[in-house]
């Protein structure tokens, strides 16, 4: 996967496999921790989400309202209960999302199509992210590219690449921000070992 130069970018990313598609692990393995009093390694704070502000404002984009980072939204969700189980590779991803305050793109690998990169998308991108066909503008922002175009960000990830019952492979970026220094890499480190307890194998990089 090829990154672009970015100012503040510090992109950690990790492939993980599954012994079984994600429709048969158990899909509440991790619920109780998509809490926010939950116990874990890492808490956020004002400046954490302040820092992933900066992070996607680097390129243009304006990372507010419907077009915070995803790392809000799950606050958000958790805060009046919203936030529940969807599959195993999601609920790591929300977890770790959550209580590091690093906004974090989970998408099925075999759906992507080779080669990857990561860069700010151009004026005038956009994609899908969601079944029901609503899109965003993706100027400014930090993105996941493969063959076909952006599939993943900071903010929303593109329905065609999303995870679904019958995945075996995905690859996970966390977003992080040299403004945080080693916070990216601890966060990864805590989620490669969530997924590693649940019977998935991980290994660092990206295809």
């Amino acid at each position: 996967m090829i990154v672009e130069a970015h100012p503040l970018l510090d992109l950690q990313s990790f492939v993980s496999e599954f012994p079984r598609p994600l429709g048969e692990m158990p899909a509440a393995a991790l619920s109780g921790m998509l809490a926010l009093d939950a116990a874990a390694p890492l808490h956020s704070d004002d400046g954490v989400r302040e820092a992933v502000r900066n992070l996607l404002r680097a390129g243009g984009f304006k990372p507010t309202g419907r077009s915070k980072p995803a790392s809000e939204y799950l606050l958000r969700a958790a805060g009046d209960g919203s936030l529940g189980p969807i599959n195993l590779a999601v609920d790591a991803c929300n977890v770790v999302s959550l209580h590091s305050g690093l906004p974090i793109s989970v998408i099925d690998l075999d759906r992507a199509r080779l080669p990857l990169r990561v860069a700010i998308a151009p004026a005038g991108a956009s994609y899908v992210f969601n079944a029901s066909g609503q899109s965003m503008d993706l100027s400014g922002l930090l993105c996941l590219f493969d063959a076909d175009g952006p599939c993943a960000n900071a903010v929303k990830d593109a329905q065609r690449t999303k995870t679904a019952a019958d995945t075996r492979r995905t690859l996970s970026l966390v977003w992080g921000t040299t403004a945080l220094p080693g916070r990216a890499e601890q966060t990864a480190k805590w989620y490669r070992s969530l997924l590693e307890e649940h019977g998935a194998s991980v290994r660092e990089g990206a295809a």
